[in-house]
This record gives structure tokens, C-alpha cells and sequence, in this order.
């Protein structure tokens, strides 16, 4: 067990070790559209690659939930099987959108497992990209 402080340091390295292993500019935050994003995660038993849908107004989050949804087997075509929830509860108790992948049985404070991580990452984060790059205009439309 890592006590709090080792614990933040082991993620500080995690995240560090992740931008010098793969030095690239992702989307994340820059879609061009307010409060959709891609996100990274990872903690002590997963790590997941997300698309955040987190518009307070859920009448545009659920039209633009919908716009991506349609896209489904396509989006799967990019990164493979993925799980959906339209109404994901944030532990701070927000309501967004979301669609993830994740891997299960890996763990930030593990460095062993780190390469398989970060590999994950690139893969699914290029995936979400390409999907998003190639569909930009047709889910901007709203």
C-alpha cells in the first residue's frame, strides 16, 4: 500500500513517463465543440480512453449522444468493442454522456503494467481521433 503522497508521486511519474513515451499533441479538450472532450483514466484496477459528452443542457448533450451514437458500428470500426452510457453519474454527482473503452486488470501503480497502458492508450485515443476527424462536420451539425 502507497501512502498519499507516494501515491500522487506515482501518478505525477505515470503521466510524465506517458508524454515522453508517445510526445504527441492529442485532441482531448480541442473538438471545437463546448464540453465534448476525450479523456484519459487510469487508477489501481483499469485504465480508459473516453469520449465526455458533459453539456449542462441535456437536450444538446442527449442530440449530440444521439449524432455519435448513429454512428455505431463505424465508431466500433475505429476502436473495437466499446460501452455506452447516456446518463453516467460522475463520482461529484454530474450527469454526462459517455463512451469508453477500457482494460481491466492493469494499474497505474504498477509499473510493470505501464507499457501495456500507454499502448492502450495510443491505440484507442488514435482510434477515437480518426473516428472524430472523419465525422467532425456530420456531429458539429447540431
Amino acid at each position: 500500500m502507497f501512502s498519499k503522497q507516494e501515491a500522487q508521486q506515482l501518478k505525477k511519474e505515470f503521466w510524465t513517463a506517458f508524454g515522453k513515451s508517445f510526445p504527441r499533441k492529442w485532441i482531448l479538450y480541442d473538438t471545437k465543440i463546448k464540453d465534448l472532450s476525450f479523456k484519459f483514466f487510469a487508477d489501481n484496477k483499469k485504465a480508459e480512453v473516453s469520449l465526455d459528452i458533459e453539456m449542462k443542457d441535456e437536450i444538446f448533450r442527449n442530440a449530440y449522444y444521439e449524432k455519435i451514437w448513429s454512428l455505431e458500428d463505424i465508431l466500433k470500426d475505429f476502436i473495437g468493442d466499446f460501452q455506452k452510457e447516456e446518463y453516467f453519474t460522475l463520482e461529484n454527482g454530474k450527469v454526462i454522456s459517455r463512451i469508453w473503452v477500457d482494460i481491466q486488470g492493469v494499474s497505474i501503480f504498477n509499473k510493470n503494467k505501464w507499457q501495456e497502458i500507454f499502448e492502450f492508450f495510443v491505440d484507442k485515443m488514435e482510434g477515437f481521433e480518426r473516428f472524430y476527424y472523419e465525422y467532425e462536420d456530420f456531429i458539429k451539425d447540431i
